[in-house]
């Protein structure tokens, strides 16, 4: 990996970001408390490495039987990245106040993997243009996996530690977060491309 500070941020960007997983989290430990979102964490997580491992199955199949592919998988990753960029500045904080009182268990964490649009693109763009390009080994493959996944796990733990806390931090502050994780993604973006 040439340059890890793009492949770092664009890690903790994409994760510790408000999307389903986070929000879904904060919103349970703070109507049922921190203990009460462990299961559903977990759950995150697991799902999050199937994701991760099926990004590396697929993206490595990619490269290996189409080879030509390799040179625009880094651009398709960039103009995502960019989009998100564009996303998170112009998006406002959309604070969730939820009154639900069904327990998300561990297979609920699990299977929302599987209809988190955000967590299969990740997934598809980081392993594509961050991984499989200078990684081969299945080895390798898993550790980043793992890895990517208790990020997952830290991100959705921190939102449910926090709860209401960060909830009215990023309601007080959302636009200066949002310009500053703007900014970070557009960089991820260009040093893909040069």
């Amino acid at each position: 990996m040439p340059d890890i500070f793009p492949f770092i941020s664009y890690v903790l960007i994409a994760t510790f970001t408000p999307g389903p997983n986070n929000i879904m989290a904060m919103t349970k430990a703070g109507n049922h408390g921190f203990k009460r979102s462990l299961a559903f964490n977990i759950g995150v997580f697991s799902g999050f490495f199937i994701i991760m491992v099926l990004s590396s199955l697929f993206s490595s199949a990619l490269l290996v039987y189409i080879p030509k592919v390799k040179p625009y998988i880094s651009y398709v990753g960039a103009l995502y990245i960019l989009w998100l960029a564009y996303k998170v500045f112009t998006s406002g904080y959309k604070g969730e106040n939820s009154s639900e009182t069904g327990k998300k268990n561990y297979v609920q964490g699990v299977l929302m993997q599987f209809a988190n649009p955000k967590a299969i693109l990740f997934g598809l763009t980081v392993v594509s243009s961050f991984i499989v390009p200078y990684y081969d080994s299945v080895v390798v493959l898993l550790v980043f996996s793992i890895s990517l996944a208790a990020v997952a796990l830290i991100a959705t733990s921190c939102w449910s530690l926090f709860g209401s806390m960060f909830n009215k931090l990023m309601t007080k502050h959302y636009k200066l977060l949002n310009t500053i994780m703007a900014l970070l993604l557009v960089y991820t973006a260009v040093s893909l491309i040069f």
